[in-house]
């Protein structure tokens, strides 16, 4: 089993940046895939961002592709999204997720376990 707890969330302007990261405890953090997603107001959650265990495989929603990087560490147990010229639409709680099952579509892996979120506001 493992924690996840979300940090870096904030207020930014439109065209700014953030980076959140998601620290997890356990020691098999290395054997699972890592995700990101997010639930606006009024919407369902979505996905953002995943990477493989090993780190060397990334997938992202069309929506953020070129603009978000998700990354991770696995001697230190994190994961990170760097979020880059933020749209307002942008706005939501995000989520960090873990899995180890792979599935068909996209993201390619069913996640297991969440953090609490953290709220990204973009707005002017």
């Amino acid at each position: 089993q493992v924690q996840l707890v979300e940090s870096g969330g904030g207020l930014v302007l439109p065209g700014g940046s953030l980076r959140l990261s998601c620290a997890a405890s356990g020691r098999t953090f290395s054997r699972y895939a890592m995700g990101w997603f997010r639930q606006a107001p009024g919407k369902d959650r979505e996905f953002v961002a995943a990477i493989n265990s090993g780190g060397g495989s990334t997938y992202y929603a069309d929506s953020v592709r070129g603009r978000f990087t998700i990354s991770r560490d696995n001697a230190k147990n994190m994961v990170w999204l760097q979020m880059n010229s933020l749209k307002p639409e942008d706005t939501a709680v995000y989520y960090c997720a873990a899995g180890t099952t792979v599935v068909v579509g996209m993201p390619p892996y069913e996640f297991d376990y969440w953090g609490q979120g953290t709220q990204v506001t973009v707005s002017s």
